[in-house]
């Protein structure tokens, strides 16, 4: 008897004979999940509207992934599985790309030495007395400054110190070549000679008569005076 449109051709078979899920699906046993639902999709819309067909179809597809389960949990690879890999294996390998340029090294920067610390020394003076210019000159300059502090009354005192300090740190410096300590000296000196000079003052009686019209800012301002010239004279 010939079949209809719509019959499976894998219906049962006369005598017992079941065909195997994959028959029923019209694959092999290789083919990958996505044949078997395709196969699947294409059998169904064969069949039209056989439900019994088409159970038999379901229950095919079922069969096959249960299959391929049951492999995959005793650890076996599938047929399909196999045959992917195979297909891979064929396939031709891909260039390898090209692997990029090494860089050139940058230089390595010198190591820069942490600067030691040098406190600086601290030394007594050596006194020696100035020669030649050095000496000539603190002369010739707090010579002028002393007249002019004796005999000009209308010079301001504190000019008068100011200048005697800068000749003797000018000569200090031209001895030791160190013009902190030259400053130094001459500041210790200067403020050694206005304590002096205010002592003095202290000691003597107003009404004594010191033959010149001096006045109390002058009289302090000599023993200052003559310290920066010692001072000139001897530090070296």
């Amino acid at each position: 008897m010939n079949q209809g449109a719509g019959s499976d051709p894998f219906a049962d078979r006369a005598g017992g004979d079941q065909p195997s899920p994959y028959e029923r699906l019209g694959i092999s046993p290789e083919a990958s999940f996505d044949a078997v639902q395709e196969a699947k999709q294409a059998r169904l819309a064969e069949l039209g509207d056989d439900p019994q067909a088409k159970a038999r179809i379901e229950a095919a597809y079922d069969a096959v992934l249960m299959d391929r389960l049951k492999e995959r949990q005793q650890g076996k690879v599938s047929s399909a599985a196999r045959s992917a890999s195979q297909r891979e294996a064929t396939r031709p390998a891909l260039a390898t790309p090209p692997t990029r340029p090494a860089l050139p090294a940058l230089p390595s920067l010198p190591s820069l030495g942490r600067p030691a610390f040098q406190p600086p020394k601290l030394s007594l003076p050596r006194v020696a007395l100035a020669e030649g210019r050095e000496r000539w000159f603190p002369l010739a300059g707090h010579g002028a400054l002393l007249a002019l502090l004796l005999f000009a009354p209308a010079a301001s005192a504190e000019l008068v110190l100011a200048l005697a300090t800068g000749v003797t740190v000018v000569n200090l410096q031209r001895r030791s070549g160190r013009l902190l300590a030259a400053v130094g000296w001459s500041v210790l000196l200067l403020s050694l000679g206005l304590l002096v000079g205010g002592l003095v003052l202290q000691l003597l009686d107003p009404a004594l008569p010191l033959g010149l019209p001096l006045s109390p800012q002058q009289v302090q301002s000599l023993p200052a005076i003559l310290l920066l010239l010692l001072g000139a004279l001897l530090i070296a």
